[in-house]
């Protein structure tokens, strides 16, 4: 049986993770987070609670382990790329200096970096390949450098030091987990779109023109290409896109969430709000790599998708109003003692108290 390590594996892509890692019995699950951990995660896996940019505290937290997959980082919706710059930066490389060295003492089977489809945000290739990256602009805003950096420790350790890699960038992940935010634009585009229309908006408010593209890829899938790499021979020092393949723009989807929460077809119709200065006009990556290399691809329909990630959100507020307390989604069954399972809404607080929206990265 195989320990692995998911740091920042209470946030929602680091939980969808762990849920999916459940699924194997040859896996062995360790979460590290600062954030309290879910019920049904503390009984089914081994929890890790510390600071990981202390060389320390990442050391006890990978100690022991065969394979990491790192997640922690701080994330959040477009607002945050712009409002904390400087903390985005200092708390993801701290991450990296701390997490990739200790990755190196306990010479790992397997290091996975969770990186960023906003290393390609100034991408003028389409769809986007993973071959492109050395020639695509480097990124404007902070987070998207910080995550690309995170993609050169992994090389730069392997290269100077053996660390076996993988790379794997999730494209614009929403699911049953993230929660929504009261200022707009600190939490990604699917939840404070569904908030907005179950709270009763019209119209619907959204950044810039709309027609702006993304590439919506469930949470489940994303966990499921993610552990795939990790366990494919093929992904050895690999990078690849883990996404979907549909293009939609904002407004579509925009669209398909006012419809999935029971509206009016006819009465949809938008606001259109000033963006922020870094807004990635068109998001569409190629998942050749993927399906050829590890025979990997996403399963989950958009429209699905959106109306898995409905219902939770009023199964959420339902329990909030009858409990004051947060709904979470349950993972599998406990199978054992130091098994995992794992969801949660967003969260590694890794950073300062104050610092915003810290959760897994995307």
């Amino acid at each position: 049986m195989s320990r692995v390590l998911v740091t920042g594996g209470a946030g929602t892509i680091g939980a969808a993770v762990v849920r999916r890692l459940l699924t194997d019995p040859s896996y062995e699950v360790r979460v590290s987070d600062q954030r309290l951990a879910p019920q049904w995660m503390r009984e089914g896996c081994e929890i890790h609670t510390g600071d990981l940019r202390e060389l320390a505290q990442a050391r006890a937290a990978t100690r022991g382990c065969e394979q990491v997959i790192h997640l922690a980082a701080i994330v959040g919706g477009i607002a945050n790329f712009h409002k904390l710059p400087y903390t985005l930066t200092e708390v993801n490389n701290a991450l990296y200096n701390a997490v990739v060295h200790a990755a190196l003492d306990e010479h790992l089977e397997r290091f996975v970096y969770v990186s960023s489809s906003m290393v390609f945000e100034r991408a003028e290739e389409y769809p986007t390949t993973e071959a492109y990256l050395p020639d695509c602009p480097v990124p404007q805003s902070a987070y998207g450098f910080s995550k690309l950096t995170g993609e050169v420790y992994c090389r730069a350790a392997h290269e100077e030091h053996g660390l076996p890699f993988t790379i794997c960038r999730p494209f614009n992940a929403y699911g049953p987990g993230e929660v929504p935010d009261a200022e707009p634009g600190i939490a990604h585009a699917v939840p404070d779109l569904i908030e907005k229309v179950l709270n009763g908006q019209h119209p619907l408010q959204i950044f810039g023109s709309g027609e702006q593209t993304r590439t919506l890829t469930h949470v489940d899938d994303i966990a499921d290409g993610i552990v795939t790499a990790m366990g494919s021979p093929a992904a050895l020092n690999e990078d690849f896109n883990i996404s979907a393949s549909r293009e939609m723009t904002v407004a579509e989807i925009a669209r398909v969430i006012w419809e999935a929460c029971g509206e009016d077809p006819a009465r949809f119709e938008l606001e259109h709000l000033p963006t922020f200065t870094v807004d990635v006009q068109r998001r569409w990556p190629s998942v050749e790599k993927a399906r050829e290399l590890l025979g990997w691809q996403a399963r989950i329909d958009v429209e699905e998708g959106i109306a898995d990630t409905v219902r939770w959100m009023r199964e959420r507020r339902a329990s909030q109003g009858a409990t004051g307390r947060q709904a979470t989604r349950k993972g599998p069954a406990r199978r054992a003692k130091s098994a995992a399972s794992g969801a949660s809404a967003n969260g590694h607080s890794a950073g300062p108290k104050g610092a915003g929206r810290v959760g897994d990265g995307r």
